[in-house]
């Protein structure tokens, strides 16, 4: 009788005691407690377990060797069964020599299959052997796979999912619903006019033309083969079907899909669903497997196994006689439904501010209290890349924010004198304000208001060499945390000069954050503490750090000025709204270009807007900015669609 053991090349060779699998003893060894008998080469026992390792291997040769009376389609009836059950792996252990005459001899195993997309199927059954000429042998029965088996009998499976559960806003209220979609796409062999099947596929939904003349141009295409290209909602199908419907091979299919309020609505963030990639099967694992739904991007994937569940099976004998007989059943999981922090008024101001932005951009809002993120928009909507979590850029002048905090933290005031000159020298580097603006001797305040480059890099270098990145690291720049996406966070590395720790006063050097965290620097100044942002609300609140009391009233002070004297003052008619403009200069052009930014606080939202190479902060992100104050004051209006999923 033997114990518990999987079967393995290395098990094999101490079950069977063969001497040139034993280890080489430096000294006699003392002598074993007897347990279990050794396996006798050549028993039963000996023949089973060479059997079931040959079959773990899926090595059909070996498995023949040692059968007596085989049936001729051995091979034949272990790949039907493979193929039927989708077995992917087997092992084996708890082999006992169940029972022994002169003659025949039965021994007992435990299989475990790893059926794919199911998961392990246990069974208990049998190998009989018969001894002939003083040997013995495998009388091979289809019970070897399953104790009710019988000659002729197949295998079979079913496997189904469970409805998918839904992404849900901070109040319970789904933000995913299924629906239906219309699926555009050709059949080649009904085009007249490649080129105008590209081009008005081009026109209308932005599809790439190379792509279009790529898929009709290929050996492979069929006549009658429906080639899709983009997938669009009920509603921009009835916009566009007047254009597309009249242009010979261009076809239109319905099929179901998972829908968000409004078309594009937080797209990047909440992800899409489709068909199973192979890098989303190979990162998945089991129980997935080709052809099923799964989320391919944001919280879809991101929550895949919570909001799929596990699906449901079971393993059929069909009898030859007709008739089935259920073998096991796997039990499914329904998925479960995962509330976000996403505010939907809060998301529809968001996508209603960006709507016909057609460069690079972002706009995140943050709840000043907690750090819940309460929207988060990208675009372009046809880029999958969410550089509203995911992209890192300079600051500029936004990033004042912490360095006006490590000035009053040193003993400044709002009111303190300060000069502002046209440029200052430090470490051999030149520095100019934005435009050749001079102020000269004025106030802290009016220097933060309009965005005084020179100020704050000759106030910085009285700091302490380490007071700017001790600030930082207090408004959570690298610092750790879990959105719940992908999001690298914000970074200030040590400068490696008096010249660079000059640029990084103003929010360039090394600098670099993304709109996500810029959001979560604003709520920060104006409240005193600084909150991990997260996006799942049933999530553990992350790091937070404090700042010194007395500062935050000051910085709330100049914030103010930023709006009511300075750089926002076009957003002045906006009761309560603090904030921060900035253009962040980057590459080498003459002069360089810049990317827009504006992070604002107002009624506990804390938010950034950011313009990819957009120019001027002020000018540019401010007025993106307004909008989305003014659509938040408007609640209920869901932005309209930009013409894409």
């Amino acid at each position: 009788m033997y114990g518990r053991a999987f079967i393995s090349w290395a098990g094999l060779c101490l079950l069977l005691l063969l001497p040139a699998c034993a280890p080489r003893a430096t000294k006699p060894a003392a002598p074993a407690t007897p347990a279990t008998p050794a396996v006798v080469p050549g028993g039963a026992e000996d023949l089973a377990l060479r059997y079931l390792d040959a079959w773990a291997r899926n090595d059909a040769a070996a498995q023949r060797q040692g059968l007596v009376d085989a049936p001729q389609d051995f091979d034949a009836q272990h790949a039907r069964w493979r193929q039927d059950l989708g077995v992917i792996a087997s092992r084996f252990d708890q082999v006992v020599l169940e029972s022994q005459d002169a003659t025949t001899a039965v021994v007992r195993f435990h299989g475990v299959h790893t059926l794919r997309g199911l998961g392990d199927w246990e069974v208990e059954s049998r190998l009989r052997f018969v001894l002939r000429s003083k040997r013995w042998s495998l009388r091979w029965t289809p019970e070897v796979f399953h104790p009710d088996a019988r000659p002729g009998d197949r295998f079979g499976r079913t496997r189904s999912w469970g409805p998918r559960a839904g992404l849900l806003d901070a109040n319970g209220d789904p933000l995913t619903l299924p629906g239906e979609v219309i699926r555009i796409g050709v059949m080649p062999g009904r085009v007249k006019d490649r080129a105008a099947v590209a081009n008005v596929l081009q026109s209308q939904l932005g599809v790439d033309p190379a792509k279009v003349l790529a898929a009709l141009n290929a050996a492979s295409a069929q006549p009658e083969q429906f080639i899709a290209f983009i997938d669009v909602r009920q509603e921009r199908y009835q916009q566009i079907r007047p254009v597309l419907a009249p242009v010979p091979g261009i076809f239109f299919r319905k099929r179901p899909a998972r829908l968000t309020p409004a078309e594009g609505f937080a797209a990047h963030t909440l992800g899409r669903v489709g068909d199973i990639t192979a890098e989303a099967l190979q990162s998945l694992g089991q129980p997935y497997q080709p052809g099923d739904v799964v989320g391919l991007s944001g919280l879809e994937r991101a929550q895949e196994r919570t909001l799929a569940g596990r699906p449901s099976g079971e393993v059929r004998l069909q009898r030859r006689s007709g008739g089935s007989e259920l073998l096991y059943r796997f039990d499914g999981e329904p998925g479960r439904d995962v509330r976000t922090t996403l505010r939907m008024d809060v998301q529809s101001a968001a996508e209603a501010a960006l709507v016909d932005v057609t460069q690079p951009a972002a706009l995140v809002a943050v709840d000043t209290a907690t750090g819940k993120v309460l929207a988060v928009a990208s675009r372009p909507l046809g880029e999958g890349w969410h550089r509203a979590l995911m992209g890192r850029y300079p600051p500029a002048s936004t990033f004042k924010l912490v360095t006006a905090t490590a000035l009053l933290e040193s003993g400044l005031k709002p009111d303190s004198r300060v000069d502002c000159p046209l440029e200052v020298t430090v470490g051999r580097k030149r520095f100019r304000n934005f435009e050749s603006e001079v102020l000269g001797v004025t106030t802290l305040r009016r220097t933060f208001a309009l965005s005084c480059n020179t100020t704050f890099i000759q106030l910085s270098a009285k700091l302490d060499p380490r007071a700017l990145e001790d600030t930082a690291r207090r408004f959570g720049f690298g610092v750790n945390y879990d959105v719940g996406l992908p999001s690298p966070g914000a970074t200030l590395p040590p400068p490696k000069d008096d010249a660079e720790r000059a640029a990084d006063a103003m929010g360039q050097g090394r600098v670099l954050v993304t709109p996500l965290h810029m959001a979560t620097v604003a709520a920060a100044a104006a409240t005193g503490v600084w909150h991990a942002p997260r996006l799942l609300a049933d999530a553990e609140p992350g790091p937070e750090s404090r700042l010194n009391p007395g500062t935050t009233a000051m910085l709330r002070d100049l914030m103010r000025a930023v709006v009511t004297d300075g750089t926002a003052k076009s957003a002045a008619s906006i009761p309560g709204l603090m904030g921060k403009t900035g253009t962040a200069e980057f590459g080498t052009s003459v002069p360089p270009e810049t990317h827009a930014w504006f992070v604002g606080v107002r009624d506990g939202i804390g938010f950034a807007v950011f313009v990819e190479g957009g120019g001027v902060g002020g000018r540019v992100a401010l007025p993106l900015a307004i909008r989305f104050l003014q659509a938040l004051d408007s609640p209920g209006a869901i932005a309209p669609p930009t013409g894409r999923m």
